[in-house]
């Protein structure tokens, strides 16, 4: 019996992250941490009710980008109020340590490019008290927040740090550069850094358009890296790969974990060129782990989707030379001549000039939608604006330029660009069902104002164990385990993700027949009224972390206990 709880949980059917059957229990909580799961006979200084309700670990996100958010703000939403009790952030090689001050402007370009978080806003929001990745940890570390962060270090602020302008155009790096990289990677262990990361697809780029730094980063440089982290301590090599250069660079990446011994994760998704290569990469994935490898595979939970608007970076018409002039006045301006018959017919009828951003693709009506409400991301393929254009007579341009005129200008497309090849979300299903998948790559920080992926954690549950109607669901308890337990054993947090005596009070409580995603909505809450995508999430009861209730019926109680967690952490006795 434990005397005293400061928290007691009643009645709630748990998914204890196990992955094991859903049973009914109490949980009593102490100095913040799980202390018994039973029937509990103390009463709580605080007590939850929580008959009827779903109650999980706290989820843990290992892909999501806050690292300028964490600088300015206490509070790491949109992924707090969707579950996330630990968010991972350094993801695909970016952030803001280490940094010389004279590189500022350089790492806040390549972030706002490469994550689509305005110049701005990154500008206004960082401080930049520090310079090293041991002082931005300890800087972090005297932060409080309404959930737990973790960081790792960045690849392309390490490579600018210890080749300067070099390492920004992508040269070769020499055996000096790789010892000096190399040390500073163990120095980050050392204060705290979960793992590294690193990227290599085309798609990162600058805000000015220049590849990222890493982009033809070396074997060795990435051996030197990974091997003097790894010998401080467990850390992960993430990384992100280009589908034009994965029959090498995997392969690579392989052999530098066999070497070193370091853990890997990387992004697996489907791309519409080549529709089976993830089943492929899976079965590579799952041959090295036999040679005793330790290799992750991060799935997205729905089509990596672009979100299309007047309000938002990118819509269908940004290269239609009559949308460009007028592209620089504001909202209310722009839907006024929008709105001109003259203008809807000159911009209607010109065709999209060139452009090389990568997030922009010739418009393909046959795979864009109305993305509804609630937002349907598995609509079949007679949905989309092109087959239903050709239905009604007219022109697929003609609903599209139509749809963002509604709602005074604030009407959304959806685009999914990744992992909706074959017009359903199947083959999402084989992958998360994988042993060695994680899901991953919410973005919560990140892409404001073109994608919305922070309910990730949210949509697995609703979509994929309730909802979905096109094919096979997925259990509770695989789901949650999915996104508690094995996220967190993924990133060496060994002390969270289960509801069992000794581990961390991470706990949320859910009704879960309530629980609901909005559709998406642009806000102006961050520095300098900056814009990004949020969706309202409905039937989170209560999201409690280290046995401090954060988030109550859908709203902040303003409680901060997260802090940064340094290193690896061992199961709480």
């Amino acid at each position: 019996m434990t005397a005293n709880p400061d928290l007691v949980i009643r009645g709630g059917t748990i998914a204890d992250g196990t992955g094991a059957e859903l049973f009914q229990a109490d949980i009593a909580i102490k100095d913040g941490r799980i202390a018994e799961v039973g029937k509990v006979s103390s009463k709580g200084t605080e007590e939850i009710d929580a008959r009827g309700r779903l109650v999980t670990p706290g989820f843990v996100d290992i892909h999501t980008h806050y690292d300028g958010q964490v600088t300015w703000s206490q509070d790491i939403s949109p992924s707090s109020q969707n579950g996330v009790t630990t968010a991972i952030m350094g993801n695909c090689g970016v952030g803001f340590a280490p940094c010389r001050p004279d590189d500022h402007q350089r790492l806040i370009q390549l972030m706002e490019g490469v994550e689509d978080i305005p110049e701005p806003v990154l500008s206004a929001g960082i401080p930049w008290e520090w310079e090293s990745f041991p002082d931005y940890m300890n800087w972090l570390s005297r932060r409080a927040f309404d959930i737990d962060i973790g960081a790792q270090l960045p690849h392309a602020a390490l490579r600018v740090y210890v080749m300067g302008e070099r390492g920004a155009r992508r040269d070769p790096s020499t055996a000096e550069d790789n010892g000096a990289m190399a040390k500073l990677a163990g120095e980050a262990v050392r204060a705290g850094a979960l793992g590294f990361s690193t990227s290599r697809t085309l798609n990162h780029r600058t805000s000015t358009g220049d590849f990222t730094p890493t982009l033809k980063a070396g074997e060795d440089e990435l051996t030197a890296i990974a091997g003097a982290m790894h010998e401080r301590g467990r850390s992960v090599l993430q990384f992100v790969l280009d589908p034009s250069t994965l029959h090498e660079d995997l392969p690579m990446m392989l052999r530098v974990a066999e070497r070193t011994k370091c853990p890997i994760s990387f992004s697996v998704t489907q791309n519409d060129k080549a529709p089976r290569r993830w089943r492929q990469t899976l079965d590579e994935i799952n041959a090295a782990t036999t040679r005793g490898l330790s290799v992750t595979a991060q799935i997205a939970a729905r089509p990596v989707g672009l979100l299309l608007g007047l309000e938002l970076s990118r819509n269908p018409f940004q290269t239609h030379p009559s949308y460009r002039a007028i592209a620089h006045l504001p909202l209310a301006e722009r839907l006024l001549r929008l709105k001109q018959p003259e203008m809807r017919a000159a911009i209607l009828s010109e065709t999209p000039s060139a452009t090389d951003d990568p997030l922009f693709f010739r418009p393909n009506y046959d795979k864009m939608f109305l993305l509804g409400d609630p937002p349907d991301y598995e609509q079949p393929p007679e949905n989309a604006l092109g087959p239903r254009a050709r239905k009604l007579g007219k022109r697929p341009e003609e609903l599209a330029y139509d749809a963002m005129l509604s709602d005074d200008g604030r009407g959304m497309l959806y685009v999914p660009f990744l992992n909706y090849a074959e017009g359903n979300l199947d083959a999402t299903r084989e992958m998360l069902c994988d042993p060695r998948s994680v899901p991953g790559l919410s973005d919560g920080g990140a892409h404001c104002g073109i994608i919305c992926d922070a309910s990730f954690p949210t949509y697995l549950l609703t979509h994929w164990t309730r909802d979905r109607k096109r094919g096979e669901k997925l259990s509770i308890p695989f789901v949650v385990a999915a996104q508690s337990r094995k996220t967190a054993l993924s990133v060496g947090l060994n002390d969270r993700g289960l509801i069992a005596p000794g581990y961390k009070a991470d706990i949320n409580v859910i009704d879960y027949d309530r629980l609901h995603l909005h559709p998406p909505k642009v806000h102006y809450d961050l520095p300098m009224r900056g814009r990004r995508l949020l969706q309202q999430v409905d039937g989170y009861d209560a999201t409690i972390v280290s046995g401090v209730v954060t988030q109550r019926a859908g709203a902040p109680t303003g409680a901060r206990p997260g802090k940064l967690v340094r290193g690896v952490q061992r199961k709480l006795q």
